[in-house]
């Protein structure tokens, strides 16, 4: 509604009038926001989910890649995306500050493996991962020395290892597989693990030796820098200031909540909760610093160069005054 007045004609009293205007769509509609549905990023929006931003947004959850394809599509106007995908959708510009990293193992992007990842000549890829998947294909031209063949599989660890020698395991269920190894070996696995014993109690059924491979783990030990999964990214008008600073304020909010999610989640996935907790904090980093971006430049110059993407185009942040340059395309 818009009001405003104009000069009355001689003997007539002022005249006040009203126009009535229909809001923009735009302007009713929550922005759509897609979620990656994996433990890791749920403190990113405890605060949309369980907090004081609850209702705000309209939230949807789904794997990696098709938060990806949602906001490539226009059904979401913010998503949490594998950091390769920015490489990849025009015109959207990054949230600052937020991302899912590790520093070193992370414990949910794992390689399993029926032999020694040396040995490997085909090697299955979670269909829904986009970034791990990008990541194992550095690693294996320029870590482990191999040229496989890559085939694309649904997400089952024991039906993967069926028709390839190695597979890429993503989420909470790499996560599940970490969390049996620990019970098995009596330590996290961090570079290479491999174990015997009842098939029955094997992190991945039907498998009675597995060598397990920690990718981001592999990547600091290929590179020595931290590995940034995932990023907030948006259409560039949806990114507003108040935006960005609601996404800080869940994750600020989640952060402050660690035991609190992981109690939640230990419920629905069956996994004890000091576990997750130490998970949460341990290996999962949530700031995207600039030791975390120098590592995000580096992955999308490896990407590249190996053809992944066309060219490595500058970050470009939201509410910053100019894009972080990579060394490719900017």
């Amino acid at each position: 509604m818009r009001s405003g007045w104009r000069a009355p004609r001689s003997g007539s009293a002022t005249v006040l009038y009203f126009l009535l205007a229909s809001p923009r769509e735009e302007d009713l509609r929550k922005l759509r926001v897609s979620v990656v549905e994996y433990l890791n990023t749920a403190p990113l929006v405890w605060g949309f989910t369980d907090g004081p931003l609850a209702g705000k947004y309209e939230l949807s959850f789904t794997v990696p890649s098709e938060c990806a394809e949602a906001l490539r599509r226009g059904d979401a106007d913010i998503a949490i995306i594998p950091s390769i995908e920015y490489q990849r959708i025009p015109g959207i510009v990054a949230l600052p500050e937020i991302g899912v990293a590790a520093k070193g193992a992370v414990r949910s992007i794992l390689v399993v493996a029926k032999k020694p990842i040396e040995m490997a000549r085909r090697i299955a890829l979670d269909a829904g991962s986009r970034s791990s998947a990008a990541l194992v294909r550095i690693l294996a031209a320029e870590f482990w020395k191999i040229q496989p063949e890559w085939v694309n599989a649904a997400p089952n660890p024991s039906e993967m290892l069926k028709d390839a020698d190695a597979a890429l395991v993503i989420g909470d269920p790499a996560l599940r597989i970490s969390l049996k190894m620990d019970r098995l070996d009596g330590k996290a696995p961090a570079g290479e693990s491999c174990c015997d014993g009842d098939p029955e109690d094997m992190p991945v059924p039907g498998f009675d030796t597995l060598f397990v491979y920690d990718v981001a783990h592999q990547w600091r030990e290929l590179t020595g820098k931290p590995c940034v999964l995932a990023l907030w990214a948006g259409r560039r008008g949806a990114v507003t200031p108040e935006v960005i600073a609601d996404f800080q304020a869940s994750k600020d909010y989640g952060l402050d909540r660690i035991r609190e999610i992981a109690e939640t989640a230990s419920m629905k996935l069956d996994l004890p909760p000091g576990a997750l907790e130490r998970y949460l904090t341990e290996n999962v980093h949530y700031d995207l610093d600039e030791e975390f971006v120098a590592g995000l430049r580096l992955y999308f110059e490896k990407a590249a160069a190996m053809a992944l993407i066309p060219r490595a185009i500058a970050l470009d942040f939201a509410g910053t005054e100019a894009p972080h340059a990579a060394q490719q395309g900017a």
